[in-house]
């Protein structure tokens, strides 16, 4: 458990992001955490690099409406004080902040609490006996270098343990996680390491974390782009529902326009989007497909699948329901019509 979201066995794969604030600004981490919380994120993560951020980490806690997870590097002490300051859990290399000794008195702190520890190994932090021993960061070396860590918290009694061993090249990842999937239990946070600004990052990410769920393999995901943590969560959560994963709301369908297109078809699709948005209960319409087409000649035969949908024209605009047509109404009206029937879905669903 981290904070009250359950990781690993039957739960459902959760979303993460990290803050890209100054951790020692409490009260702008919290007005990202907000957002992120409103945007579906499901657990934070937060940088605590110096005594001042650990000061501010204990506001951030309690302020927080996400369980907190603290991300340590080379100062036990940091690790200790965010424990005391309520961490839902902890992101660790036990090889990175000190001694046997240090690394028992977190991991004995951690255990008085049960907060759960994630181990992390990636190719830009591996040991240089790694690096030797395998040539480099080999989906082996990064698999042997997560357990070694791994087994110093074992040592320290404690097996409240997440592990994830990420990458940059997806076919690396993908082997790394496979290989560590089939030698350990251990709940898994899947990844893909500096994967680069929105385009990029996005395709990376839906690719290697995509191909690594489709395998079995996951409990937990953070897509890591260069930009808003928002993005990364939007992205991870269309990842899991693309996978049929989670379900987070409609799936909306849209043409991608031609020389046949009257309307303003992507000025059409933001204002479907966010007037789902604002329902009170999108879950509800969870699974429904909702087409937006440009066209009245193609839209409902190429949109049959959908359960629902419009197909605009110049001057009118057609609402389809499985392919058949069912109305024409003005094109400044369709998008009334249309939350109209779907409202109508929400209601008769609570």
């Amino acid at each position: 458990m981290v904070g009250d979201i359950p990781i690993g066995g039957n739960a459902p794969i959760s979303v993460q992001s990290m803050t890209k604030t100054d951790t020692r600004d409490a009260e702008a981490t919290l007005l990202q955490i907000e957002e992120l919380a409103g945007a579906g994120c499901e657990i934070i993560r937060v940088a605590v690099p110096d005594q001042e951020a650990a000061r501010a980490f204990k506001t951030i806690c309690s302020g927080s409406p996400l369980p907190v997870i603290a991300d340590i590097h080379f100062d036990h002490r940091l690790a200790l004080a965010a424990v005391e300051a309520g961490a839902a859990g902890l992101r660790i290399n036990p090889g990175n902040i000190g001694s046997d000794i240090k690394v028992k008195e977190v991991v004995l702190s951690c255990r008085d609490r049960k907060i759960p520890i994630r181990v992390g190994a990636n190719e830009g932090s591996l040991s240089r006996e790694m690096e030797e021993k395998y040539g480099g960061p080999t989906p082996r070396a990064l698999v042997e270098s997560a357990l070694k860590e791994v087994a110093v918290i074992e040592k320290a009694g404690y097996e409240e343990i997440k592990i994830s061993v990420k990458a940059f090249d997806v076919f690396t990842s993908r082997e790394a996680y496979l290989l560590l999937a089939g030698e350990t239990d251990y709940p898994i946070h899947l990844g893909i390491t500096e994967a680069g600004s929105y385009l990029p990052g996005t395709v990376r990410s839906a690719i290697g974390i995509g191909m690594i769920l489709d395998e079995g393999v996951g409990d937990t995901i953070r897509v890591s782009l260069s930009g808003s943590p928002l993005d990364e969560v939007r992205v991870g959560r269309e990842i899991l529902q693309v996978l049929g994963l989670r379900s987070y709301g409609p799936i909306i369908i849209s043409c991608p326009t031609c020389g046949r297109t009257g309307i303003d078809l992507l000025g059409l699709l933001r204002e479907v989007e966010t007037r789902i948005a604002e329902l009170s209960h999108p879950e509800s319409l969870a699974g429904i497909k909702i087409a937006v087409m440009g066209c009245e000649v193609n839209g409902p035969g190429e949109a049959r699948s959908a359960d629902i949908g419009i197909a605009g024209g110049k001057e009118s605009a057609l609402l389809f329901k499985g392919g058949e047509v069912i109305g024409r109404y003005p094109v400044g009206e369709i998008v009334d019509v249309l939350m109209s029937e779907l409202e109508g879905t929400v209601s008769g669903k609570q």
